[in-house]
């Protein structure tokens, strides 16, 4: 193909999974993306934003519910030849050698034995584990696993290496070393491999490594913002333009997004009512958690106001972690998200300076005012004679308008904050919510 063509072309990709009664739960929503030769570009974005359903369909896994994909110009017809993964669970098979995993490859590809031994060793010495070919994965590292992973992939000579957040799962200094070692093998030219695409969460490591970021946004997937990092290999993660880079993009990714028109899908006749705002997913952060959060950010040197990315640093958070609870705290009008910053509010500045009893009463009126879920268990078990109610109800409705581990995370969250904040009590091996030990005034 002509060196100039795209690689991979991504056009209009929709991917919806239909459910039953209610409207189709779509996970990605008019995605474009084109890849050229010579460029790794990184697809950053918040857990659940459809990325890693991205890159199966990329690799020819998942077929989309609407639009094309073109690999070297030609529309995709399953698992793309010159196509190879790396996943971040390191995936080996444990009763095999390293030398054996590495091979796996090209033995499916039917080469003779002679040549997989002599690629696979050439695989294993380029990623840093000479010596290691006849050890077992158990007797790896984690690092050296993901290595083996590596090699794995690299050993069939990909046109295009796919990799789901392929450090997530390591310690931070061996993610390092590993994307470091990464980086110079390809500024060196040694990867043998035209392109990357490169799934991640982590905004510092999208920027270290990438050419273009492709920021994804939520419910549905989809790409917000593109960006062109200009920064030559290797990149100071302490240069002050690198560093405003990393705070633009948290900027980018909390800014609150344009509300959703009204879905067409209205409930049927005797259908339970939505309230709007009911069905909104939720992310399950413990309330002592968000507590110590008011707390950091009241505190000196913050003082009510903090920079998401040193306050991401101080804590030892990465973004995917500490955007959830500045979302939470934003959702209950304790802090505020602004252009990369948190700040507190005056009603979470009253939460830190309150006793434990007047907290819970805080917490308590920002459920019921905020939201909808919680208020609408606590008005049921207020109407029902016994006052009791079974989850599974409320579980069912959510699932209209998510997914089952979507309903399950945003019911989860709400157990937690709501026996915090003694609003309602839970049974967990009935699955039943009551106002058992509860206030009726509360």
């Amino acid at each position: 193909m002509d060196a100039m063509s795209p690689l991979l072309e991504v056009r209009g990709c929709r991917q919806a999974y239909h459910k039953d009664s209610s409207a189709d739960l779509v996970v990605l929503d008019d995605v474009n993306l084109t890849l050229q030769q010579g460029e790794i570009v990184g697809l950053l974005g918040r857990s659940g934003s459809g990325k890693s359903t991205l890159l199966r369909i990329v690799a020819g896994l998942l077929a989309p519910t609407a639009g094309e994909v073109l690999w070297r110009g030609l529309p995709m017809q399953g698992p793309a030849s010159g196509v190879a993964m790396v996943f971040q669970s390191f995936a080996l098979f444990p009763w095999l050698t390293v030398q054996e995993n590495v091979e796996l490859g090209l033995e499916a590809q039917g080469i003779v034995r002679a040549e997989r031994e002599r690629r696979a060793e050439e695989a294993i010495d380029l990623i840093g584990l000479g010596g290691f070919e006849s050890a077992y994965p158990k007797e790896l590292s984690g690092g050296m696993r993901q290595r083996v992973g590596l090699a794995r992939a690299l050993v069939v000579h990909p046109d295009l290496l796919l990799m789901d957040e392929p450090f997530s799962a390591l310690d931070v200094l061996t993610a390092e070393n590993l994307r470091t070692d990464l980086i110079e093998l390809w500024s060196e030219g040694k990867l043998p491999v035209r392109s990357m695409l490169i799934v991640t969460h982590n905004i510092e490591e999208a920027v270290l490594m990438c050419d273009r970021i492709l920021v994804f946004a939520s419910n549905p997937g989809r790409v917000a913002s593109e960006l062109r990092v200009p920064f030559k290999h290797p990149r100071n993660r302490l240069d002050p333009a690198f560093r405003q880079m990393v705070d633009d993009i948290y900027a980018l990714m909390t800014r609150r997004a344009p509300k959703p028109p009204p879905s067409p899908h209205a409930p049927g006749v005797g259908a339970p009512a939505v309230d709007a705002g009911f069905a909104t997913k939720l992310h399950p952060a413990n309330a002592n958690l968000l507590a110590g959060l008011l707390e950091t950010l009241a505190a000196a040197p913050y003082n009510g106001r903090a920079d998401l990315p040193a306050l991401a640093q101080s804590l030892q958070l990465e973004a995917d972690e500490l955007l959830p609870l500045g979302e939470t705290l934003q959702l209950l009008r304790l802090a505020e998200l602004e252009e990369g910053d948190i700040r507190l509010t005056e009603t979470g500045r009253q939460f830190v300076e309150a006793d434990t009893d007047t907290r819970k009463a805080i917490f308590a009126a920002a459920l019921r005012s905020q939201v909808k879920l919680a208020a609408a268990i606590r008005r049921t078990l207020d109407e029902r004679w016994n006052h009791r109610a079974q989850a599974l109800r409320f579980r069912d409705e959510l699932e209209d308008h998510m997914s089952p581990d979507y309903a399950d995370e945003t019911l989860r969250a709400v157990i937690g904050w709501g026996r915090y904040a003694e609003l309602f009590s839970y049974d967990e091996e009935a699955e039943q919510f009551s106002l058992e030990d509860i206030d009726p005034g509360a």
